[in-house]
């Protein structure tokens, strides 16, 4: 595990809490204690530039590289009056450098194993396996190696 990832992981201790933010922002790395982070977090070359809303949930093994934004498409609207309300990425996602999953308006979903190439602008939900690519992101194609998913508890 990178200092970056132990250091995400380490930000809602509560004695911790403050010099852990502290140490984050030197790499450029924002991550508010509210986001919620499955295990196998990866962040590659120290996640400089890596900035991800409140109200993001990453799932299991997702990959973080630089630059990559997790946030709002409408900044410049009050909070209060915005219409967003989550963004999830789910497990095994690849988010790559410079990539940025903006959300206007309800739950944008970047879907199981999806991969966001560098200096995309995703701007609405995928679907699982899939590649996007390109500004606005677009469907460029989908994953072979799609990791195998456990299997259902009865």
């Amino acid at each position: 595990m990178s200092l970056v990832s132990s250091l995400i992981y380490r930000r809602r201790h509560p004695l911790l809490r403050r010099p852990v933010q502290e140490l984050l922002a030197l790499y450029g790395v924002e991550v508010p204690a509210a986001v919620e982070i499955g295990p196998g977090l990866k962040v590659f070359h120290r996640g400089f530039g890596l900035v991800l809303r409140p109200l993001t949930t990453l799932g299991a093994n997702v990959t973080l590289y630089n630059g990559v934004t997790i946030g709002r498409a409408d900044p410049w609207i009050p909070s209060e009056d915005s219409r967003m309300e989550w963004i999830v990425v789910e497990d095994d996602v690849c988010l790559c450098a410079g990539a940025r999953v903006v959300c206007k308006t309800g739950v944008l979903t970047v879907g199981r194993g999806t991969i966001v190439g560098a200096n995309a602008v995703l701007t609405r939900s995928t679907g699982p396996g899939e590649i996007w690519a390109g500004v606005p992101a677009r469907r460029i194609g989908t994953r072979a190696d799609l990791p195998a998913t456990a299997p259902a508890a009865n």
